[in-house]
């Protein structure tokens, strides 16, 4: 029985959107490329990528899996047992999919599927987002065959000779964000008279910066802006009467990301890898404000490559009551505001996502 010719590539990554947008703007691109491949995603049973993927147009299968928590819990106790099932069912859909190339973009999901994957000699491609390599891409990265990084000095975590800096891939309606601001405006209906302050915790949401938006919200109202302000979904519940208010939006989550940057004159955001790589490409005047709740507190590390070259500015979560301030700077010194914003989309990678699948057709010998 001869062969197929069609190309079917898995995918695995989720927990966050930093996981999910990277894997979904890799299948994207090799849709593209090879109109007629199929594609098969694998992610984490009741993560949001069991939502976000077939929203983009593919298939998923989800494996029971989850992280060790870094307290100790029961739920602990169930690990190795949910290690052990996934292992077995990634097998299984291995099997019967028989992929020619495996992606993984981070998250415990890709673990069990990726180490499967490189068991059977199948070629496999991890793409890391942060300056802190995540635990499930430092385990797979000996198994692995190439290593797509964002940032320079990763070889303290993966092996050299497998790394290859691309960037981090991005939403590709985010890459045609600056020629949509009419069409934002009247999506979000919007007055063009006013400001946009542009509200961004993250795929999940951010209780401080919330609780900072409400804290600050009758003053920044009083400087003539209008906002747009995603909470989050664990936190849409706690905020959302605040859309009573003129001049105030509250969205759980925002599906046209395109837009929301487009509509937006400045933007307060997490300092997430895949939110840092499309606020460069977006390149309007940024304050960050990155968690510290993270391994390394790598975001804090993301935020300042940004800001020790003059491209955005920094809001640690300690001196939160400072903002007022930062935004009126925002709002009155534009020349520098601009030059801020140059030098933002220096460093922007808008081939990113390009770069990772062409390292994707050599190891799967495609060209």
């Amino acid at each position: 029985m001869m062969k197929s010719n069609t190309k079917k590539i898995l995918i695995s990554g989720g927990g966050t959107g930093g996981h999910i947008y990277p894997a979904i703007a890799i299948a994207n691109e090799l849709k593209l490329r090879y109109s007629d491949a199929e594609f098969l995603f694998v992610g984490a049973l009741d993560k949001m990528e069991m939502e976000k993927v077939p929203q983009a147009g593919y298939s998923i299968k989800g494996l029971w899996i989850s992280g060790l928590h870094r307290s100790f819990t029961s739920r602990n106790l169930l690990f190795p047992v949910k290690l052990i099932n996934s292992i077995w069912k990634s097998r299984k859909i291995i099997r019967h999919f028989k992929p020619d190339v495996v992606v993984g973009t981070g998250g415990f999901a890709s673990g069990p599927i990726l180490y499967t994957a490189s068991r059977k000699g199948i070629p496999c491609l991890i793409q890391e987002q942060n300056s802190y390599a995540g635990i499930t891409n430092k385990i797979l990265s000996s198994k692995v065959d190439k290593i797509c990084v964002a940032y320079q000095g990763m070889q303290k975590y993966f092996p050299k000779d497998k790394i290859i800096q691309t960037g981090n891939p991005v939403r590709q309606d985010v890459l045609e964000a600056s020629s949509k601001r009419e069409e934002a405006q009247q999506f979000f209906k919007l007055n063009d008279r006013k400001k946009t302050l542009l509200v961004l915790g993250g795929s999940l949401g951010a209780r401080a910066i919330n609780k900072m938006i409400k804290n600050q919200l009758k003053n920044l109202l009083a400087m003539d802006m209008q906002i747009i302000w995603q909470t989050g979904k664990f936190y849409i519940d706690d905020y959302k009467n605040y859309d009573e208010q003129e001049g105030v939006q509250t969205h759980a989550y925002l599906s046209e990301m395109n837009l929301a940057y487009a509509a937006a004159d400045i933007i307060i955001s997490r300092a997430g890898a895949s939110s840092v790589s499309e606020l460069c490409i977006v390149a309007k005047p940024v304050i960050f404000m990155p968690s510290p709740n993270v391994a390394e507190d790598h975001q804090t590390k993301n935020a300042k490559a940004i800001v020790d070259v003059n491209a955005a500015i920094m809001l640690e979560e300690a001196e939160k009551e400072n903002l007022i301030s930062k935004v009126k700077y925002l709002l009155q010194n534009q020349d520098s505001v601009n030059k801020m914003c140059d030098n933002m989309k220096g460093l922007a990678k808008p081939e990113a996502t390009i770069n990772i699948v062409e390292e994707i057709e050599k190891i799967a010998k495609w060209n």
